[in-house]
C-alpha cells in the first residue's frame, strides 16, 4: 500500500520561504510521477508542480504558472522523498498542500485531482501579509 506523508508546513510572512517534504513508502517510486497540489479554503484542489520520469535517470519538472520561478520541486529516489522549495511566498499561496502520485502515468501541467491515485494527508501553509 502506497503511503505519502508530508511535513514542513507552517506560518511564514510574505516574501519568506518554506520547504515541504513528502516521504513515500510502499512501492519503488523511481518511475512514478510525484507531485504537489494545494487547496485553499472554499476553492478546488489545484495542481502546483510535478516531477515526471522520462527515462534513465532523467526527470522533468513542470509548474503551475502561479508558482513558476518561485517554487522548485525535487526528488531523492534513494530516500523516496519529494520536496517542494517555496520562495517569495505570497498570501495567495496559503493552502493545505498535498503530496500526490499517479503511479507510472505522467502528469501534465494543470492536471486535475481525479487523475491522482494516492494522496498524502496534507500540510498547512499560511502566508501572512
Amino acid at each position: 500500500q502506497v503511503q505519502l506523508v508530508e511535513s514542513g508546513g507552517g506560518l511564514v510572512q510574505a516574501g519568506g520561504s518554506l520547504r515541504l517534504s513528502c516521504a513515500a513508502s510502499g512501492r519503488t517510486f523511481t518511475t512514478y510521477s510525484m507531485g504537489w497540489f494545494r487547496q485553499a479554503p472554499g476553492k478546488e484542489r489545484e495542481f502546483v508542480a510535478v516531477t515526471n520520469w522520462v527515462g534513465g535517470s532523467v526527470y522533468y519538472a513542470y509548474y503551475a504558472d502561479s508558482v513558476k520561478g518561485r517554487f522548485t520541486i525535487s526528488r531523492d529516489n534513494a530516500k523516496d522523498t519529494v520536496d517542494l522549495q517555496m520562495n517569495s511566498l505570497k498570501p495567495e499561496d496559503t493552502a493545505v498542500y498535498y503530496c500526490a502520485t499517479s503511479g507510472d502515468r505522467r502528469l501534465t501541467v494543470g492536471v486535475g485531482p481525479k487523475n491522482i491515485d494516492y494522496w498524502g494527508q496534507g500540510t498547512q501553509v499560511t502566508v501572512s501579509s
